[in-house]
């Protein structure tokens, strides 16, 4: 049987976070910004360790707190599935501050929610690498503060530039995967690249 993961990807507008999915899944990148309106869901598989998992990954809008419950996620359209998704992927600007203070009050909230955030996998991604000499804080500093303090996976990407988009995803799963698998999967490799049929061997 084939094993789906849910993944919400939060974050505050104009971060990119529809821009590294679409990275992912079709290899593409838009210099025009849309701002998501509307929740949107892409489904595409991956491969990783032999094993084949469907991924539902949730384009968030732009939401002012995380559901704190099911009616208040089904009142508002831009959350549903949002509190039952397996992981999160929680992206913020490098160069804005304010979206980076964004992903610190959804963090807080979805650990509240959840109860501790060991259990849950959050991946905190610092998007827009490409203008690393405009950063409000250096990489290590937001490193440290995200794996010591926050207790979560950090990486940071360019969707621009297609750079570590597939990692980001890898590492997440490789997070959930060992957490729902009780043990740890240090042996994931990525073994072949994005192909257009929306499956891709990590």
């Amino acid at each position: 049987m084939v094993e789906t993961l849910s993944i919400a990807v939060i974050g505050a507008p104009g971060v990119g976070k529809t821009s590294i999915i679409r990275q992912f899944i079709y290899n593409d990148f838009s210099e025009v910004y849309t701002p998501t309106r509307s929740r949107y869901v892409y489904r595409p598989s991956v491969i990783l360790n032999g094993s084949m998992y469907e991924l539902k990954v949730l384009d968030v809008p732009p939401i002012s707190s995380f559901p704190s419950s099911s009616s208040q996620e089904w009142l508002d359209l831009r959350c549903r599935g949002v509190r039952n998704a397996n992981a999160y992927i929680l992206v913020y600007d490098i160069c804005c501050v304010e979206s980076f203070e964004y992903v610190k009050m959804i963090r807080q909230q979805i650990v509240e929610h959840e109860g501790s955030s060991s259990e849950v996998p959050i991946l905190v991604v610092g998007n827009k690498r490409d203008l690393q000499r405009q950063r409000f804080m250096p990489r290590r500093a937001v490193s440290v503060l995200v794996k010591k303090t926050w207790k979560c996976g950090y990486v940071e990407c360019s969707a621009k530039f297609n750079w570590h988009v597939v990692l980001l995803f890898k590492e997440l799963l490789g997070i959930a995967v060992a957490r729902g698998l009780r043990q740890n999967h240090t042996s994931i490799r990525l073994q072949g690249a994005l192909q257009r049929n929306r499956c891709t061997i990590m």
